[in-house]
């Protein structure tokens, strides 16, 4: 079992090594984040992958709104940042470890998933340095308690490939409460100025949950996101399952962190939810 278990590759790094400090820090960004009322029911989320130093109040925007809410499973989509192949990978067994803990995956969902398409399968080399994944999993640990999930790591991010991906995740969740969450950065190392251009690109696509115009913009080279996929196949699904309002929470780029804005990194955190009244 314990062979099956990933272990952390960026604590220490991206975010404390320390569990108690960890903790800390994630109370300490829902601390300063602001109290967001959503009237609906949340299908999915896009949040940022970036250090904590830089994304991680960014994100715990986002992760405050979940807080003490209940899902059946949480299905955390990545893009692959040094493995190169094709289709999707699925970690299918085992679970994830960071300073908090172990987070199991909900292995039936996943063989679930894989099992509509052959372009979803195991990959070991796509998990096991990929940071965009595991940096969501200690704000899911302290906003959810313990909590079953899929990480998926997308290799190609192509419409055909998002289309074919969420459509299998629509068919194998089958009625759970399952919530999506999308893992992007924007744009990199652009001035501020050139950054909030490009990044207000894809805000507006984010805005109107409209995952096939953000890949038709980023094929446009109209804007970037180094998860434009995974935020595609969230906005996808989330439609897919009922969502039918999206709002942005936060948007900031690193130089808003820094004060350094010659050469940045974009970051935004929103939602998508199906309204009480829909």
């Amino acid at each position: 079992m314990d062979k099956e278990i990933r272990k952390s590759v960026i604590a220490g790094n991206w975010y404390p090594g320390s569990p108690k400090v960890l903790r800390a820090d994630i109370e300490g960004f829902f601390l300063n984040a602001p109290d967001v009322m959503i009237d609906g029911s949340i299908r999915g989320l896009i949040v940022p992958h970036a250090g904590y130093i830089y994304s991680g109040q960014i994100a715990a925007i986002a992760y405050k709104i979940i807080k003490r809410k209940t899902f059946d499973a949480v299905l955390v989509l990545g893009p692959s940042h040094r493995a190169f192949f094709q289709g999707v990978s699925i970690y299918d067994r085992g679970g994830y470890e960071t300073p908090l803990g172990v987070v199991p995956v909900d292995v039936t969902l996943a063989n679930d998933i894989m099992a509509q398409s052959e372009m979803i399968s195991y990959m070991p080399a796509a998990h096991s340095q990929e940071h965009s994944l595991e940096i969501q999993l200690p704000f899911l640990q302290v906003a959810l308690g313990e909590f079953r999930f899929v990480p998926l790591v997308m290799g190609e991010q192509d419409l055909k490939t998002c289309e074919n991906l969420a459509e299998s995740i629509v068919k194998a969740i089958n009625g759970r409460n399952v919530l999506i969450v999308g893992s992007s950065d924007l744009s990199h190392f652009h001035s501020y100025e050139k950054a909030v251009k490009l990044d207000s690109a894809v805000i507006k696509r984010i805005e109107k949950m409209d995952g096939s115009g953000l890949l038709e913009d980023l094929e446009k080279n109209l804007c970037e996101a180094c998860g434009g996929g995974p935020a595609a196949v969230t906005m996808m699904v989330s439609g897919k399952l009922g969502a039918d309002r999206a709002k942005l929470l936060k948007y900031a780029n690193s130089g808003d962190v820094t004060g350094d804005r010659r050469s940045v990194v974009g970051y935004a955190s929103a939602i998508f939810y199906k309204g009480r009244d829909s």
